[in-house]
């Protein structure tokens, strides 16, 4: 029987910790591709979708005054009004993104590379607006540099 997102109840589900494990598995994986193309190619020569020039704009407009180059703030983006503007955002792509709502794995910061404490949980829709913004600044132009030179600026 295939579970719809409808139906599916977390609190009921069996087998939860297995279910945790194959989203670890699969947002890892996520991570670690897109940090292996960054160091193929520059951020500014990179289409993560193929509405990336969409979801940029939209972006730009819903949220004027986030600044990319900065450090996330994670309290604000999941404040309750944080929130509740992200999922606006994130859901006018449901029909439009696969796994649009899916969780992954987003860097704090421009500068850092997935770590730990540099990393925060946000769904694919944040990820795709914020990385595409970061990638059309140049904010991640220095993971190639540093793949091909061999030195961090």
């Amino acid at each position: 029987m295939a579970v719809t997102q409808q139906s599916f109840n977390a609190e009921t589900a069996d087998n939860f910790e297995d279910m945790e494990k194959q989203f670890a598995v699969k947002a890892v994986h996520h991570m670690t591709v897109y940090w292996g193309v960054l160091e193929k190619m520059p951020g500014t020569k990179l289409r993560l979708t193929r509405i990336d020039d969409e979801i940029f704009e939209h972006f730009k407009k819903e949220f004027p005054d986030f600044d990319v180059a900065q450090p996330l703030d994670e309290e604000q983006m999941k404040s309750k009004d944080g929130k509740e503007k992200w999922r606006n955002f994130v859901n006018q792509y449901e029909k439009k993104v696969e796994d649009f709502n899916f969780g992954t794995m987003l860097r704090r910061s421009p500068k850092d590379e997935y770590g730990e404490k540099e990393t925060i949980f946000a769904v694919r829709m944040q990820f795709y607006a914020i990385e595409t913004a970061r990638n059309r600044a140049g904010l991640n132009d220095w993971i190639f540099e540093q793949a091909y030179t061999g030195k961090k600026p």
